[in-house]
């Protein structure tokens, strides 16, 4: 009798793992599939009506003789934004949208010189960008030692690293923690988890090197890693650049005043007012401020929300329009 039970056990642990496997859906989130049911996944289970082949054509056409400042283009681009942007072009689209080449081009930093300089200092604590974030504790250790004065060494001022880099790495090693841990390169420690995880360190850690004044403040980790999804590394880095250093997008919404978000937030608070006034009221009754949620929303560029297909239409149309799409998409959320 042990014996049969055993097996009837064995028997059902079996069938259950059969009926419980984990996938990754197109945008390469992961995704429970049980008893041919999806869960935690962050797609629709429609996807946007793609344009067919000729229409792919044309939008390639268009993108390799694309010209940024002429307004047929961008209406042309409006327009196929309008239909879909299949997933294998979107990243031209984002490069041509961003006029990264010209960016790179015309800019005196040196992104590889960068990483040279970065990986000294990480030489110099004894910490690899490929196990940044198993050695948290080890640059928690050493902040606190170089705080302390503990830490300091006769020829410390020849180290590539100050205490201001320690934090720095410290701070992005726990938001890559954080950052999509159910997409396939960012998920668990598979090599090419561990590769997307170097990748979107060196890429914050770059920016804050480039922009001092800002750093890294939380919430880049997910801008820059969607990038990554689409880009390759360098050209995520000059797309991240583009995005927070143009007034046209995100510019001074991370400085530590945080005025430019704060305003936007009134902005939405008033369009939700006028627009949506039985929301707004019952919110103010709940005593929610949106600023709970519109804060989340603009600093992260909508990467919250659960479906990744209207994630990426809403990129699309910002990446054309900038800031003037970011009001436009919290009205459409709210009435959904």
């Amino acid at each position: 009798m042990l014996r049969r039970r055993s097996s009837s056990s064995s028997a059902k642990s079996s069938t259950k793992r059969r009926s419980s496997s984990a996938g990754f859906d197109e945008f390469g989130f992961a995704f429970i599939k049980r008893r041919e049911k999806k869960l935690h996944h962050r797609s629709h289970d429609y996807s946007f009506p793609q344009p067919n082949a000729l229409k792919v054509k044309e939008l390639c056409e268009l993108l390799s003789y694309w010209n940024g400042s002429s307004f047929i283009c961008r209406n042309q681009i409006e327009r196929f934004i309008r239909i879909g942007i299949p997933t294998a072009v979107r990243g031209r689209v984002w490069k041509c949208l961003l006029d990264l080449d010209n960016v790179r081009v015309a800019s005196d930093f040196s992104y590889q010189v960068c990483l040279t300089e970065i990986r000294k200092g990480l030489v110099d604590l004894g910490v690899s960008e490929y196990s940044i974030v198993s050695a948290i504790t080890t640059l928690i250790d050493k902040e606190n030692d170089l705080g302390s004065g503990a830490g300091q060494t006769p020829d410390a001022h020849s180290s590539a690293f100050s205490t201001v880099d320690v934090a720095l790495f410290r701070q992005i090693a726990l938001d890559l923690q954080r950052s999509f841990p159910t997409h396939r390169s960012l998920m668990g420690d598979s090599p090419e988890a561990i590769e997307g995880q170097a990748k979107l360190f060196r890429v914050l850690t770059a920016y804050a090197k480039f922009n001092p004044q800002i750093g890294y403040c939380q919430g880049m980790s997910y801008i820059a890693a969607v990038f990554l999804m689409l880009l390759g590394e360098e050209e995520a880095f000059w797309a991240l650049v583009v995005l927070l250093e143009k007034p046209k997008y995100l510019s001074e919404l991370f400085d530590s005043s945080l005025k430019k978000i704060q305003h936007q937030a009134l902005v939405f608070q008033q369009l939700l007012k006028h627009r949506k006034p039985q929301l707004f009221q019952h919110l103010e009754k709940l005593g929610v401020s949106s600023f709970h949620f519109v804060m989340q929303w603009f600093l992260t560029l909508f990467t919250s929300l659960p479906c990744w297909d209207s994630v990426l239409a809403i990129w699309d149309l910002f990446l054309l329009h900038g800031n003037n799409t970011t009001s436009c998409c919290t009205s459409v959320q709210n009435q959904m």
